[in-house]
């Protein structure tokens, strides 16, 4: 993905979480503005960007309530959308790219957040570096134990060889707070990432070395 590609209005879907490129999203969605936008990116095979909401819900609140949101979000790219009951979708999502937000992002008359965005370079296909192999194999690991389980926690196929991948799938499992997943999504360095996923694990006494 060119780091000078532009998206000129895309519309945004502030949550309380942070989303990774390759992670999974499930939405329950009931406002009419985000039933709106998941029809309509449904519609032209589009996706929408996800922000980490700073202030505010991200149910709509009454007159004045103050949202803010991120700069820094991840497109999702909508798999399956199911209606369980009139006014009622259910989303499955995949993240892709992430992107900056040009400026301050503009709120529609029916309250949807729109902004001009730039997509940033993906991750590069690096491979994690020997010392962060016991990470590796943990999430392996984690991965295995969860399918004994008859849990699918991630999309296949699982690139253990990436960094980048390795990094994301931890961030995603990670109790850390949104402030820390954010900052890691941010990190253009897959390595480094991996570095910090790494230095957390080994404190928390999850892997050696």
């Amino acid at each position: 993905m060119s780091a000078a590609a532009r998206i000129e209005a895309l519309p945004l879907f502030p949550l309380q979480s942070v989303l990774f490129p390759g992670g999974q999203l499930s939405l329950k969605v009931f406002e009419a503005r985000y039933l709106d936008l998941v029809s309509a990116c449904l519609r032209r095979q589009r996706p929408f960007g996800v922000v980490c909401l700073l202030q505010g819900g991200e149910v709509r609140g009454g007159k004045g309530a103050e949202v803010r949101f991120e700069a820094t979000g991840v497109l999702a790219q909508l798999d399956e959308v199911d209606s369980e009951q009139p006014g009622l979708l259910r989303a499955r999502c995949t993240g892709t790219h992430r992107f900056r937000l040009q400026g301050p992002a503009a709120q529609q008359g029916d309250g949807l957040w729109v902004g001009q965005a730039e997509l940033l370079p993906d991750d590069a296909a690096l491979a994690p570096l020997p010392q962060h192999l016991p990470t590796v194999q943990a999430l392996a690991n984690a991965i295995a134990a969860l399918k004994s389980q008859g849990a699918e926690p991630f999309h296949a196929p699982h690139l253990l060889d990436q960094a980048g991948w390795v990094a994301n799938r931890w961030c995603e499992l990670l109790p850390i707070p949104l402030g820390a997943k954010q900052k890691l999504m941010e990190l253009d360095d897959p390595q480094l990432r991996l570095q910090l996923v790494h230095e957390y694990l080994r404190g928390k006494g999850v892997v050696a070395g």
